[in-house]
């Protein structure tokens, strides 16, 4: 049987086993997990694991040395032929061998903001900014990403937030093994000015498709994984902690930020040699003049996903296949709220695909898509995903000290999708989804299901949409939504009423093109209706990878006009070919986290690509409109700087 009919089949019994079940009164509040007492009790578990670590290492060698033994007695008896030369190559050589957010009120690490009447760019590790009031468009000031002191080779400077007058850049170090915080003071007039960095311990957080900062209000909260190493002789050197970057090797030493009173554990048995992590949440305050930093971990297996709501991040965690074999606990989601209080938790199955899984809704639930096998969202995770598919949904008071499971019946079975790349979005009373190419070449497939469901209604079974191209993308229209994805050379976009039921509104082609950004950041609408509004989303030529991204700007933003969700193209704002030049990057060479946007700034309307800024002027033609480029300029630190 099935991964996820099992679980509702036990539901099912559960159910008719128990009428009187349904009526009884709520239970008390569950208690929260468990933090470590104190240093010591936490001292005294990395020292049990590392003299086991040492007993495995010696049982290994043991093994090895016998093996080793049996080997030459074997040779004594009869001696293996010499391996071909050929066969000796061939083994040496394998050896060497503005911004799209996901949750209202909660804003996400980007690489372009608005601060007043100017627009910050972060863009291949600098900063930049471009007057945008009273009708103007003129590069304003630019400054390295980094402190002056810093040698910015092996870090990556990917995520911009502002807060008041301060500029956040985030990034992540392989050289210094920590995530960079840099913080730059803003005046009115678009200046910028060097204030400080701090280093956060991280382990490397990147995600193909998730962000690891977010804003709410003054709070600056990041995610990050910390993986722990049963073998090393102090185990407290990786653990969360923060310090000020005072100069090329004259910082100063890292504080812990989570004492063993803000560590966290369930009651299952952690097994370190299988992968464990401290899934660290740290929350910031930029209200003080000094950045303070407090952070709340939790050990648990080592796959994650997580998401921010505006009261709590989630962090989904998995084991690996060897792990779900071994133990009960397959998968666990953790509560942290953000206002400092302890976690809570709830034993599961499966692993959300990425953040867009995730919805913590009005009515006091959480709801979470599921497919059978996934390894969480870090780097290409989530991009290969597979098995059965199901939706968890459960009352936010059932998360407790960790003990409980999700009830089988909290799991409702759903279609599964061909293919590993899953896009999925709540929309409304809806949850989409369906499969596409994501990063690689656009699918040539002719159909492909969208699937609709309304989460809240438990007797509510999945639509099935025939659409004529794959799902690479799955945005809302206000409380309609939107599909986009590639059939052959062409790209499509679909418009999904979503009343009642879920039905196609409308169509439109772009020939010859494919999405010129896969991350949720590429895309943007601007309501005007409750069914109308303009969008705008990156686009390059038809057929190219999404990979292509990552190294060159889209050829344009393509502009569509949506009528009572019907849609048409007003047009695109192309990027100058044949401009590349050296810019002298020292670091963030490769646009990680992409290169282009559609921008909509009260009646104005923008295309970034690279370092180029358009504006066009959007001309109303009976119920449809046009877009027209008015001007645009070159903020490149080698350009001239010169509008045209």
């Amino acid at each position: 049987m099935r991964f996820f009919n099992r679980l509702l089949l036990a539901g099912l019994v559960a159910t008719l086993g128990g009428a009187a079940l349904a009526a009884a009164p709520e239970p008390a509040r569950k208690p929260t997990l468990t933090a470590f007492s104190s240093e010591e009790e936490l001292s005294a578990l990395f020292r049990k694991w590392r003299e086991e670590s040492q007993r495995r290492l010696e049982e290994s060698r043991q093994k090895q040395l016998a093996a080793k033994m049996d080997q030459n007695v074997s040779s004594l008896a009869a001696p293996a032929p010499a391996a071909p030369a050929a066969a000796k190559a061939e083994a040496g050589a394998a050896a060497e061998s503005v911004t799209n957010t996901q949750t209202a009120g909660v804003d996400e690490g980007g690489i372009v903001k608005l601060h007043g009447k100017h627009l910050v760019v972060l863009r291949r590790g600098r900063l930049f900014t471009v007057a945008v009031g009273d009708a103007q468009l003129k590069p304003v000031a630019a400054i390295d990403a980094f402190g002056p002191d810093t040698q910015p080779g092996g870090a990556w400077y990917d995520e911009m937030l502002i807060y008041a007058n301060t500029v956040v850049v985030i990034g992540y170090s392989y050289a210094g093994g920590g995530t960079e915080v840099g913080l730059f003071d803003i005046d009115a007039i678009g200046g910028l000015r060097y204030r400080a960095t701090y280093h956060l311990r991280s382990n490397d957080y990147y995600s193909s498709r998730n962000y690891a900062s977010r804003l709410i209000g003054s709070k600056l909260i990041f995610y990050t994984p910390l993986y722990v190493n049963p073998r090393v002789a102090d185990p407290f050197t990786s653990f969360p902690a923060m310090r000020p970057w005072r100069g090329q090797g004259a910082s100063g030493e890292f504080r812990r930020i989570a004492p063993a009173t803000r560590i966290f554990r369930t009651d299952d048995e952690l097994d370190p040699w299988g992968g464990l992590a401290l899934h660290s949440v740290t929350v910031c305050d930029l209200a003080k003049a000094d950045m303070d930093c407090q952070a709340t971990a939790v050990l648990g297996p080592s796959g994650r996903v997580f998401y921010v709501s505006g009261q709590s991040v989630y962090v989904w965690t998995s084991a690996s296949r060897q792990e779900r074999s071994l133990h009960r606990g397959a998968s666990a989601v953790f509560r942290i709220p953000l206002d400092g209080s302890a976690p809570s938790a709830l034993k599961t199955h499966g692993s959300p695909v990425d953040q867009f899984s995730f919805l913590e809704s009005e009515d006091g639930h959480l709801n979470v898509l599921l497919r059978a096998s996934g390894r969480g969202d870090a780097m290409w995770a989530a991009e290969n995903t597979a098995g059965d598919m199901a939706l968890l949904r459960v009352p936010l008071d059932s998360f407790g000290d960790g003990r409980d499971s999700a009830p089988p019946e909290r799991y409702r079975r759903l279609p599964n999708v061909t293919g590993y790349t899953l896009q999925n979005r709540y929309v409304g009373p809806y949850l989409l989804y369906g499969a596409g190419a994501s990063w690689g070449r656009p699918d040539k497939r002719s159909e492909a299901p969208l699937y609709a469901l309304r989460w809240a209604d438990n007797g509510a079974t999945a639509q099935t949409l025939s659409l004529t191209h794959a799902v690479d993308r799955i945005e809302a229209l206000g409380q309609h939504a939107l599909v986009v994805g590639a059939s052959g050379p062409d790209l499509h976009f679909s418009s999904i009423r979503l009343g009642d039921s879920a039905s196609i509104a409308s169509r439109y082609v772009r020939a010859d093109a494919a999405q010129g950004e896969t991350r949720s950041h590429g895309f943007f609408y601007k309501p005007q209706a409750a069914t109308d509004g303009l969008l705008g989303l990156p686009v390059r030529g038809g057929g190219e990878p999404g990979v292509r991204q990552l190294r060159e700007p889209s050829a344009a933003v393509v502009f569509l006009k949506n009528t009572g969700l019907k849609l048409s193209e007003m047009g695109a704002l192309d990027a100058t070919s044949g401009t590349s030049q050296n810019d002298g990057c020292r670091a963030s060479c490769v646009d990680w986290y992409g290169n282009s946007r559609p921008l909509f700034l009260g009646g104005r309307v923008f295309a970034l690509m690279g370092y180029e800024l358009v504006e066009g002027a959007v001309e109303t033609i009976g119920r449809g409109a046009i877009i027209r480029e008015t001007r645009r300029i070159n903020f490149s630190p080698r350009a001239s700087m010169m509008a045209r």
